[in-house]
Parts: C-alpha cells; structure tokens; sequence
C-alpha cells in the first residue's frame, strides 16, 4: 500500500481541543444534537483530525478492489493513498488550498495527473462528504453552523479553505447518519466543463472508535437521489481502523 507522506501528515494534522460535553449542544435543534450524541461518547477528546485505514472497491472503468490510508482533517483537507487491483498506486489530496490526483500502474507509468483550480474545488468539497469520520469536527466551536429540515434531516453549514460547503444528512432514530448528500463541484461525466452535480451516499454499517461511532461501510459517487445515480456510484468502502488525533489506533467495533 502507498504510504503516507510524513510532511503532508504534519501539515494537515490537527490536536485535540478539549473534551465532549453536554455544553458543546446548548442552542443545537433536537435532531441535531440527536446526532452529536449518537456519535460521541461524553469525555472525548475533540479531535479534528483522524489516521484512516480502508478497504473496498473503486471504479475506474470497471470494479477494482483497494486498500488506502488517509489523514483527513475536514476543514483543511487530506490525503488519501491507495492502492487498486494490486497495480495502480497513488494518491488523491487537499493540502495547502490545492488539490490533485496523481496514479500510476506499477508505479512508473502515469494513468492520472490532475491539478488547478477546477481540481482544488472538487477535492475541498471531497472533504465534506467524508467529515462523518471525524465528528468532533463538526461541532459549532469549530465553525459549523447547524440547522434541521426535520426530525430526520439536518444540515451543516461551514467553509473548507476558500470554498463554502452545505451538507445534509439524513438520520436514524439513533442519530446515526443514514445518507449525505450535498452539490459538490466536479465533471463527473467527462464532458470538458466543470459544474455543480449532486454528490452523496448511503451509509450501512457503523463502528465504535474510542469514543465516536461513525460510518464504516457505505457507498459514495455523483448524482445521488437522481436516475443517473446506477453509473454515478465509484466508491464503496470499509473503514478497517481510525485513530482519531491524540489516540491509540483503534479497530472497529459493528455497531450496526
């Protein structure tokens, strides 16, 4: 598996701020505290960062098997290092306000380089869809402006580097998050032109890490909700273990 680059890990990680109380949901809806409560256990540390480990599957082209490692920190960025079908071997990143993607077969030949402006956006906004693995970065303190549609519908509101995110989630009884989806910018049917596009997924499984539970299974891809949601899907995943900034590594236990 591609490792991740110390230097990049260094710039994007993030200590912890504090610990999980009940004052960090004063003012917050009811559902939405619903979901805070539901994915953090009280006395957590208030990390903003998380070490990833995953498996699963990715389409490029056809179905291909990865496994990848990734350091997010929500409202900075990531970098995500993977390796598919045993041969394409790379890495996606936001850091620094810039995004790219860079992979090659074998590791010699290029079969992707991207960067720019376009780029940049689209990896930002990457960012949001993937915050539900660290939920001690959503809370207010850190900028997040909640609000709920209704009793099973939340929304979030804050900024990754210079561009502004609107997320919405869907919850269960539990506050478990069963969907995101949100307009994230891209070109998703290779037709030459960047623009807004529904992005988003459903979630299947959660799974306890010292203190939050979040989603460890699920899929993800373009045009959520839509009829062009069968050939937009390109990700599934499984989240194998998450170290959360400032803790052990710590393996999944199913909550679900």
């Amino acid at each position: 598996m591609t490792r991740i680059d110390a230097g990049v890990e260094a710039a994007l990680a993030r200590d912890a701020d504090g610990e999980f109380t009940r004052h960090e949901l004063e003012g917050l809806p009811d559902p939405v505290r619903r979901f805070f409560r539901g994915a953090i256990a009280p006395a957590t540390p208030l990390a903003r960062s998380a070490r990833i480990g995953m498996k699963g599957q990715i389409k490029i082209g056809r179905w291909l098997p990865f496994r990848a490692r990734e350091v997010l920190t929500p409202h900075v960025g990531f970098l995500w290092a993977a390796r598919a079908a045993g041969i394409i071997s790379g890495a996606d990143r936001f850091v620094d306000g810039r995004g790219g993607m860079n992979w090659k077969l074998g590791g010699l030949i290029p079969v992707m380089r991207a960067e720019g402006p376009d780029v940049s956006r689209s990896a930002a906004e990457r960012a949001a869809a993937e915050a539900v693995w660290v939920p001690t970065a959503l809370l207010p303190r850190f900028g997040v402006e909640w609000s709920a549609v209704d009793d099973s519908h939340v929304r979030a509101r804050y900024q990754i580097a210079d561009y502004p995110i609107d997320v919405r989630y869907t919850l269960a009884a539990d506050g478990l998050v069963q969907s995101v989806v949100f307009e994230r910018w891209g070109d998703p049917d290779a037709s030459g032109e960047f623009g807004l596009h529904l992005f988003g997924g459903d979630f299947t499984a959660h799974g306890a890490f010292d203190g939050v539970i979040v989603p460890i299974e699920g899929r993800l891809g373009w045009h959520y909700g839509t009829d062009q949601w069968g050939r937009g899907e390109f990700f599934r995943y499984r989240i194998t273990d998450l170290t959360l900034r400032g803790r052990r590594p710590s393996q999944a236990q199913s909550g679900s």
